[in-house]
């Protein structure tokens, strides 16, 4: 069975995550004690598309966090680099665009889209702060970026508990539903070594979106981050000064 390494080989991570795809979405909704749905709803309203608004949904899988958008009026593409992924969800919703992409050198034109959405797949790609720039690239002046990944938890009791849920609890959960386990032992390290919320909004700055801003989600388990595409776009390509600081939490 394919699993991934925490090199993020583009084809290892593919070729996992094609093997996974025909129960996804079930065992994520299993694993996470079905949050997953709040998750999503959270960060459609965060991205507060108006119908006729052109989104992009990066690392979307399935589709299944795309379908909001599509069930509104507004249009989404579905962008991911797992085939397989993307033939169960053109399956599921053929009148949403399925699209096979590399995060870190999108297939779109310069300023295609009015926001630009990623959830829980930035940490899978091999070069995140590339794909922040794409992101940047392919988002109109003046859109918005919306990211919800896994994070780290506040209070230190909490995280504790929550690395013990990891890396003993969710393995040994995802063996029972999954058709892939050893995947999701990659899943848990992944989370485990990613930066945390302070870290991701600085990797934001770096890449030339501003108005950075996170709002922590259950304790820090997971974290939306929002950043606005400069409206002067010789601003967009200006990184950060040395020194300047991440942005804190949103209220």
């Amino acid at each position: 069975m394919n699993r991934a390494s925490l090199e993020k080989r583009p084809e290892e991570v593919a070729a996992m995550f094609d093997d996974v795809a025909p129960k996804y979405d079930v065992v994520n909704d299993v694993l996470s004690l079905g949050q997953t749905h709040r998750w999503r709803r959270i960060v459609v309203e965060a991205v507060g598309a108006a119908k006729g608004q052109k989104v992009l949904d990066l690392a979307a899988g399935t589709g299944t966090s795309s379908e909001p958008y599509a069930d509104n009026g507004v249009y989404v593409v579905a962008c991911d680099f797992s085939l397989g992924m993307l033939r169960v969800g053109k399956r599921r919703r053929p009148d949403i665009d399925f699209i096979a992409g590399d995060a870190t050198d999108l297939p779109f034109a310069d300023d295609s889209f009015d926001a630009t959405t990623i959830s829980f797949g930035l940490r899978n790609v091999h070069r995140p702060q590339l794909a922040l720039a794409e992101m940047l690239r392919v988002t109109k002046p003046g859109g918005k970026l919306v990211i919800a990944e896994f994070s780290q938890p506040t209070v230190p009791l909490w995280r504790t508990m929550y690395t013990e849920y990891l890396m003993r609890a969710l393995p040994a959960i995802a063996t029972k539903v999954s058709s892939n386990p050893t995947a999701y032992v990659y899943l848990a390290e992944s989370i485990r070594a990613w930066p945390d919320q302070d870290a991701l909004a600085g990797w934001l700055s770096d890449a030339g979106w501003e108005n950075v801003a996170y709002r922590n989600l259950n304790g820090g388990i997971v974290a939306v981050h929002r950043a606005t595409k400069p409206a002067d776009t010789a601003t967009a390509s200006v990184k950060a000064r040395p020194g300047r600081r991440s942005a804190g939490p949103a209220n």
